[in-house]
């Protein structure tokens, strides 16, 4: 799990293609790796990744094409700048909302313009995921814990601070740049369980229906 408070920015060392997915060797530049290890998890550009090398300023990580596939990886260049975040750790306050890491989708950038001392960032996202998307509700894009300020269609808009421009890949972005998208988790799990609970009455009416018939007989 993350919190979508971006630690630090790093950068795409090279990318190692293949038929199976993608090794990624990532420079961590500013980030602490002194207390990670080999099988931890970092999140890059808010996509959970497993480490499997380490050096003192770089890490190594595998990238599934299920990954490549539903994210903007596929995409990725030497030397494009990524937002890193460390796993969550138990005793750690959580500044942002929690993130599991895991892309739901890809967002297009529509618009981005200054509003006041920040910025106004205005994303395109699949109709389907829109559902999940509400005002004032938590959003992670590229890693970043965000509030949506609102929606309209399949376009809902953030309010980015300077400092967090600044400090993460956002203040990179432009029109039609992909995102990588994460809905809220609550969001996801309420869809769930109601969709069960469905499932559940429809049973319960069948089976009652068939009870009512046994007992006419």
């Amino acid at each position: 799990m993350f919190t979508g408070i971006i630690q630090a920015k790093g950068s795409i060392h090279e990318v190692q293609s293949s038929e199976k997915g993608a090794v990624l060797i990532i420079n961590a530049d500013d980030l602490d790796l002194t207390d990670s290890n080999v099988g931890d998890s970092i999140a890059v550009n808010g996509v959970c990744l497993t480490v499997t090398a380490l050096k003192r300023n770089s890490f190594t990580a595998d990238a599934s094409q299920e990954t490549l596939g539903c994210t903007t990886f596929s995409e990725l260049i030497k030397g494009q700048h990524v937002n890193l975040e460390k796993s969550l750790r138990l005793n750690q306050g959580i500044d942002g909302h929690l993130v599991s890491g895991h892309v739901d989708g890809i967002g297009e950038v529509d618009s981005v313009y200054t509003e006041g001392v920040s910025t106004r960032l205005k994303i395109k996202a699949m109709t389907d995921l829109m559902k999940y998307i509400a005002k004032k509700g938590s959003i992670c894009i590229d890693g970043v814990s965000l509030t949506v300020n609102s929606v309209v269609g399949n376009i809902f808009d953030v309010n980015i601070v300077p400092h967090t421009f600044s400090a993460t890949t956002l203040s990179g972005l432009s029109e039609k740049s992909k995102v990588n998208l994460e809905i809220d988790i609550i969001a996801r799990h309420v869809e769930q369980l109601i969709s069960h609970r469905v499932d559940i009455g429809d049973e319960l009416s069948a089976l009652s229906k068939k009870k009512t018939l046994v007992t006419k007989k």
